[in-house]
Order: C-alpha cells, then structure tokens, then sequence
C-alpha cells in the first residue's frame, strides 16, 4: 500500500507514569539515587577486577561484560526517565526515540548473552573441573565476548533495517517510560505483521536459546552437586554460583512477567522498570555480597587507595614545613 500526504512524525511524547507531581519528585530522587548507586557499583567491579589479579579468571571477565551492559542499560534509560516523572512526561525526537530502543535492545541482547556464557562457565567449573583451564582459556573467553558483540549488532541491524521501510503517521504518544518495541510499533500506519513475525524471530537465539541453556547448565549442575557426599561441600560448590543464579532469576522472572500480561501496561509498566532500573542495581550488590574474593579484593583496593592519600597528605604537609624553613 502507498501511503500519501502522510507527514513524517519529527516529536514522540513519552506519558511515562502520570502520578502526582509530590509523588513525582520523591520518585526523581530515588530514581537519581539508584542511578547514581548503579553506576558507582558497576564502575567499581570493572575497576576491582582490573586492577586485582586473583580475579583475573573467565567468571570475572564476564562479570565485567555483565557490568559494561548494566551501565548501559541504565544509562540508555534512566536519565529519560528521570525527565519524563520530574515533569509529568517529556518530549523526545523521533530519531531519539529509535536511538534509545536501539541501545535499550542492545543492552538487554548482550546481558542475555552473557548471562548465558557465565552459566557454562559455571557448568565447566562444577561438573568438569579437571578441563576447566583447558576449556575456559583467554582465547574461549575473547570469542565468546565477540561472538555476543557481533549477535548483538546484527539484531540492531536487522530490527532497524525493517523499521526504516514503516511509515510513522501518529498519534505520536507512548504510554510508557521509554521506547520499547510494541510502542514505537504502535504508532505506525503500516501493516506491522512481518516486523512482529521477525521480532519473534529474532528472540528466539537472544532471549529464548540463552534461557533454555541456562537452564540445561543448571540442571547439571544441581545433579551434580547433589552427589557431593558432604553438606560442606554442597554449601560450597552451591555458593561459586549463587549470585549467578540470582541475577538470572531476577532478570528472567521479569521477563517472563511482562509477557505473560502483555495488554496490562501497568503491569508491563512495572516490571520493565524493575529490569530497567533496579536488576542493574542488584547486580553489583549481589556478586559483591556472596563473594568473598570480590570482598577480599575491594579490601586491599581500599586499603592502597587509603596509603596513597596518607602519603600524598604527608608530602604535602612536608612541602608545607620546607617551605615555612626556607621562609
């Protein structure tokens, strides 16, 4: 079909969560406390495993690939979000609007990814411990790092590829905090059937295929750790994957909820903003919490950073006292 004398949408309207204006500036401050937080405790793992050697292992190098997608989640996400609820919504550029969905898909694909690679890390280290080293080599952990980068833009590429043959006519209003697919979808008058067809597609190695791996890691994980003879044991080799498996649950179980009730946009509102906003949260917090390397490393990083304030003060107060001599 040809569409005529159909102006091109320039100006988007994001409703966001329409609350009351006191309601809405204790939401912006915690908003900007949570963001804020997340980027503090994402940065500090990158740094704590880049400068600690001990954690210079595969499972830590993906946890700073998990990190790196947090911050860009958050950061694609919230900074909009806290204009849209400090004034009752915002107004944001059509091409700002795709340009946030494309990061957001982005950001959302390479955790998947991720998320999935660290299991079988998890799965080589539990049940075939004797081959770890050999399986789980630098060169294993570059690839797959790659491998996810390279899945990730050829989805962004795919997805905007499709989108750029729509026409975009109005109403130019989203009833939610940012650009998601199903609403940027919405204000097409084009038949959008083959793109639905094709994000369908396209979840299945980014959302569903990780899923059901991480899964099947875990299956073999719990049979295997269930023939450790000893309850130390279990306790142990349970806790060198807890937090992945809690990070999983978080990130999936909201997932799953939004498309569970995909006309209930309260419900949909809700949850996005809980793997939005608050998983990228939770991440650091929880690796950090249940690990006592992480712990261990955080410590000593303190600590060096402590000595060198100690003496750069002492230098400094011994510049002082010369110079008060020399006078």
């Amino acid at each position: 079909m040809q569409y005529q004398n159909v102006s091109k949408m320039t100006e988007i309207t994001l409703l966001g969560f329409q609350n009351s204006q006191s309601l809405n500036h204790l939401c912006f401050l915690l908003l900007l406390l949570i963001y804020c937080v997340t980027l503090c405790g994402n940065l500090l793992i990158i740094l704590v495993v880049s400068y600690s050697r001990s954690l210079h292992s595969p499972m830590y190098f993906f946890l700073t690939q998990l990190s790196f997608s947090d911050i860009l989640l958050s950061t694609t996400i919230v900074p909009l979000m806290l204009h849209v609820v400090l004034y009752d919504g915002s107004f944001v550029s059509f091409f700002g609007c795709l340009l946030q969905y494309y990061l957001f898909l982005a950001s959302e694909s390479l955790e998947c990814l991720v998320l999935t690679v660290m299991s079988y890390d998890r799965y080589q280290a539990i049940c075939h411990p004797l081959h770890y080293t050999l399986v789980m080599d630098l060169t294993f952990c570059m690839k797959s790092v790659l491998l996810c980068w390279i899945m990730v833009f050829a989805v962004i590429l795919t997805i905007s590829v499709s989108m750029s043959y729509l026409w975009f006519c109005g109403p130019n209003v989203i009833d939610h905090f940012f650009c998601d697919f199903d609403p940027i979808l919405e204000l097409s008058c084009s038949d959008t059937f083959l793109i639905n067809i094709e994000g369908m597609i396209l979840a299945v190695p980014i959302v569903l295929s990780p899923f059901m791996l991480i899964m099947v890691s875990y299956v073999y994980i719990i049979i295997t750790i269930l023939k450790i003879p000893s309850v130390t044991g279990r306790q142990k080799t349970f806790s060198t994957c807890s937090s992945h498996l809690a990070v999983v649950s978080l990130y999936y179980g909201s997932i799953i909820t939004i498309y569970l009730f995909p006309n209930q946009k309260s419900v949909k509102k809700t949850f996005s903003l809980f793997y939005t906003v608050i998983t990228p949260l939770l991440n650091p917090v929880l690796y950090s919490l249940n690990n006592r390397d992480i712990k261990q490393a955080l410590k000593r990083l303190s600590m060096k950073i402590s000595s060198a304030f100690h003496y750069f003060s002492l230098l400094s107060t011994k510049d002082v006292f010369v110079k008060q001599i020399i006078k």
